[in-house]
């Protein structure tokens, strides 16, 4: 807002200057949001999905970057996580020798069976039991190893993490990127207007004020839109100070970029 509020001084637009003859202000409709989209690892493009002007939506998937030795990983990892062979393994071999100790004992409480065969029977049975727990602990850290090795193929996935739509592609496939950005998207519902008013409406204009914008087109439109910032600064070379609206813009066709009039029902 100080960016646009200082461009508009450079001009020579001072208090007077801003207040039209329908006793509305000058505006301009923006993106709400830019998003300059990147990896967060390094790797080489295998595709990007998205052209300039393409609408996208959040969580839609922008571009991949090759991912063979990542895709080999989780299927490995997901065999080993699917793999119940031990632990089926481990419980059959549990029960079995739950029921020799219960022979065993019943045996050496009639003085058939030995101290010793007993010891043993009881230490096989123990055994067992830690074994098929054994097999369960590793069954769970496949499953972490799967979800780690998913979470990394994932990282290969620039996904958008807004709704909007692109205003550049800057990369291609077959090129490498570090930290540089793929595409930009602006966010386009809801809208932002930017206004200066005159010093004297300072104390008037507050924050979820409802406005009127008109936009400065041959078939004018009027939008609803309310207030959420207002500068606490007031410029003291212009005696402006800056606000800005927003307008929400649910199908987004509202054109961004556009010159507007803002009229405040004061």
């Amino acid at each position: 807002m100080l960016i646009f509020l200082t461009v508009l001084c450079s001009h020579n637009i001072f208090a007077e200057d801003i207040l039209n003859s329908d006793n509305r202000f000058d505006c301009v409709i923006r993106p709400s949001l830019f998003v300059e989209l990147s990896s967060q690892v390094r790797g080489v493009l295998e595709s990007v999905e998205v052209e300039r002007g393409d609408l996208v939506e959040k969580d839609q998937l922008i571009a991949k970057l090759m991912s063979g030795v990542e895709t080999a990983s989780v299927r490995l990892a997901r065999a080993r996580a699917e793999m119940r062979i031990d632990i089926e393994t481990r419980t059959a071999e549990k029960a079995l020798r739950k029921r020799s100790f219960k022979q065993v004992e019943k045996l050496y409480k009639k003085e058939l069976a030995s101290l010793r065969e007993y010891d043993d029977a009881k230490t096989l049975s123990t055994i067992s039991h830690h074994e098929l727990r054994k097999a369960i602990e590793l069954m769970h850290l496949a499953e972490l190893e799967l979800a780690r090795t998913e979470e990394t193929l994932s990282l290969r996935h620039i996904k958008s993490p807004i709704s909007g739509v692109v205003v550049e592609r800057l990369k291609s496939p077959g090129e490498f990127i570090e930290e540089q950005a793929v595409v930009k998207i602006a966010q386009i519902n809801p809208l932002h207007v930017e206004t200066i008013v005159s010093e004297d409406q300072f104390n008037r204009i507050k924050v979820g004020m409802k406005v009127k914008v008109y936009t400065m087109t041959q078939d004018q439109m009027v939008y609803d839109a309310h207030v959420t910032i207002v500068d606490p600064i007031i410029d003291a070379m212009s005696g402006t100070f800056g606000v800005r609206l927003e307008l929400a813009n649910p199908e987004r066709k509202i054109p961004v970029g556009l010159r507007c009039e803002v009229s405040f029902d004061l």
